[in-house]
């Protein structure tokens, strides 16, 4: 009769388990890119694994807590019982034998994953520049001599290689359903690669923290279905009035909260490198519509230093 009580509370109870997670996305585990389906795989795997340990361990703490409680008189009392061989050789082994094998795993697919390492593909990848603003981001294609802000568009099954930099105190920048994060810093370049395996659009956001008007700091990621929907979108860009000089540049760059869509048909040479040597001296040195000494040199060739270890980069500075 007990029994049966218990069993109707939880029926009745069980929606509390899942009600914590309703509002979740879940948006890592619903990816929609190479990248990040691999790390997918990766978190479940790891999860899995991590887990034959953990509910064993939770289930024999319960069963041995209500096993040996003090009202079961039937209970076996073993007080000089102080070792047994299997127990120790189970308790040991099957966790080593798990984190040998999460170790090799993880090795492998870190590097596989790392956001420098360009994607294998038969299509040619498009080069996008991101800059993180106070709080906006700003994406600048220099194939195509268009920017944007808060929205980003590619075409599906096609890689983009990121390059990444910003204006502004560390960013994050994350397009979650595709793949990795990395950070965005001033005076550095970062680097990204990812592809869409199908259209959609996705949201991209900041996964660090940067002062009042972080948690409006989104922007659209759009794959669209062909490349001729991408050139499509590249002219509607170019329709737009606007140009990113150095004078429209200083005016975007100034602080602003949830900055709406906006296009430019038309962006300053080298801006992207202009926005990264201002601050490769002692002393800021604004963008301006003149090009900074070595501006127009291969950014690989002047920042291949930043593909570097951060603790690093902060020892160097002390």
């Amino acid at each position: 009769m007990i029994k049966e009580k218990y069993v109707g509370y939880l029926k009745r109870l069980w929606w509390l388990a899942v009600l914590p997670l309703s509002g979740c996305k879940w948006a890592l585990l619903d990816p929609k890119g190479q990248v990040g389906i691999d790390a997918k795989s990766l978190i479940i795997t790891a999860t899995v694994l991590m887990l034959i340990v953990v509910i064993p361990v939770i289930v024999l703490t319960l069963y041995f807590a209500w096993k040996y409680r003090a009202t079961n008189t039937e209970a076996v009392f073993m007080p000089k019982w102080a070792h047994s061989t299997s127990i120790e050789v189970v308790v040991w082994l099957i966790p080593c034998v798990i984190i040998v094998f999460l170790g090799i795993l993880t090795w492998k697919t870190t590097h596989h994953l790392d956001p420098y390492r360009p994607l294998d593909h038969e299509k040619t990848p498009i080069t996008v520049e991101v800059v993180s603003l106070d709080w906006k981001w700003l994406f600048i294609y220099p194939e195509q001599k268009i920017a944007t802000v808060n929205e980003l568009a590619f075409p599906a099954n096609t890689p983009v290689n990121f390059k990444i930099t910003s204006d502004t105190v560390m960013n994050s920048f994350f397009i979650p359903q595709l793949g990795s994060q990395i950070y965005s810093m001033a005076g550095m370049e970062t680097k990204l690669h990812l592809i869409a395996n199908e259209p959609g659009s996705f949201a991209g956001i900041s996964a660090n923290y940067s002062g009042a008007g972080f948690t409006g700091m989104a922007f659209t990621a759009i794959a669209t279905p062909t490349d001729a929907d991408f050139d499509a979108w590249v002219a509607k860009v170019r329709a737009s009035s606007k140009i990113l000089d150095a004078d429209s540049y200083k005016a975007l760059a100034e602080p602003s909260q949830k900055h709406p869509v906006e296009y430019f048909s038309a962006v300053r040479p080298n801006l992207f490198a202009a926005i990264v040597h201002q601050y490769m001296g002692s002393k800021k040195i604004p963008v301006s519509d003149e090009p900074a000494p070595n501006e127009g040199m291969k950014m690989g060739e002047k920042m291949d230093m930043n593909h570097m270890d951060m603790s690093s980069h902060s020892a160097a500075e002390e």
